[in-house]
């Protein structure tokens, strides 16, 4: 949870900055890529802000009405955080874009003027454009070293495979769109580039629309991975099978009738089993492979909090 929220604060710090540079840049050169840029940045620094409040609900002790406790408030916010990149950054970027290729939206600006001094205006997107890179970069660090972290714990094969099956929504979110402002800022910068050599501005209206639709795209993506968990979804199959297996060696037990895994937060497993165990075995013995089972279920894999047993006979009953 910590290194998590390290991660958002960092991406808070880093995109607020950028959001004032890049705003900045546009109101001095009116370039579209900078208005699509700083819409992006408005966006990731709100939702920062978002990830931190489903951080800090999530944690919230159980209750009568959460008997499971919040967990799954992590996956809400960042699900709304999926919504706002589509939504404000991507879909007013591409719109910004597409209008600026139209002929109906402001263009670069060969001269910008501060405190009475002019120079040229492709300074100043270069200056906003590195100056976000660098503090995109730490923030991207910070974001790619946990989640580098998490996929050696587990031993996941790359950030593909992660990217499926982490239930650490926050650091997901926040690697993603880390990962994305850096490749906006690459458009952006590609995009100035080419209009200052050829003078045509096409080229950084396009990158303005290239940049919505970056956005839109990977927000559709961070959408789907949160939906899954929201819906309550089970361990991956090979870790479901490694726990059914300690079940279905341990002694005492004769059958399993049910077995059920559910997300209900990062980090946060619940396990119920329906069990048949041996004719013969007395009630307190009973008790006590139960609570062995139970001990060995959570060390085979920490992320369990919870594991219910329901005794049953081989019939169902």
């Amino acid at each position: 949870m910590a290194s998590s929220k390290s991660v958002v604060l960092a991406a808070l710090v880093a995109n607020g900055a950028i959001a004032v540079l890049k705003f900045g840049g546009f109101l001095l050169t009116g370039s579209p890529a900078m208005l699509s840029e700083t819409y992006h940045s408005i966006s990731d620094t709100g939702n920062q802000v978002f990830l931190l409040v489903g951080i800090r609900y999530g944690a919230r002790d159980a209750t009568r009405s959460h008997p499971f406790g919040y967990g799954k408030a992590q996956f809400f916010y960042s699900f709304l955080v999926s919504v706002m990149l589509f939504g404000i950054a991507g879909w007013e970027s591409a719109k910004h874009g597409y209008s600026a290729l139209t002929g109906h939206g402001r263009v670069l600006s060969a001269q910008a003027e501060f405190l009475g001094f002019q120079f040229p205006g492709v300074w100043v997107n270069y200056a906003v454009l590195l100056g976000g890179i660098a503090f995109e970069s730490y923030a991207f660090k910070k974001a790619y070293a946990e989640m580098s972290r998490q996929i050696n714990d587990h031993g996941w094969s790359g950030f593909r495979e992660a990217f499926r099956r982490t239930s650490d929504t926050t650091t997901l979110t926040a690697l993603t769109e880390d990962t994305v402002a850096l490749l906006g800022l690459g458009l952006a910068l590609v995009g100035v580039f080419l209009t200052e050599q050829t003078g045509d501005h096409v080229y950084d209206a396009a990158a303005a629309l290239l940049i919505g639709v970056l956005l839109m795209g990977f927000a559709v993506a961070l959408a789907w991975e949160n939906k899954r968990l929201l819906l309550g979804e089970s361990l991956p199959k090979s870790d479901e099978d490694e726990l059914r297996r300690i079940v279905e060696e341990w002694d005492d037990v004769a059958s399993i009738e049910g077995f059920r895994t559910v997300y209900f937060g990062p980090n946060d497993i619940i396990v119920t089993a329906d069990l048949a165990f041996n004719d013969g075995l007395k009630t307190n013995g009973m008790d006590d492979s139960i609570t062995a089972l139970e001990d060995a279920l959570k060390a085979a894999n920490p992320a369990i909090s919870k594991v219910y047993v329901e005794p049953e006979s081989d019939d169902g009953t």
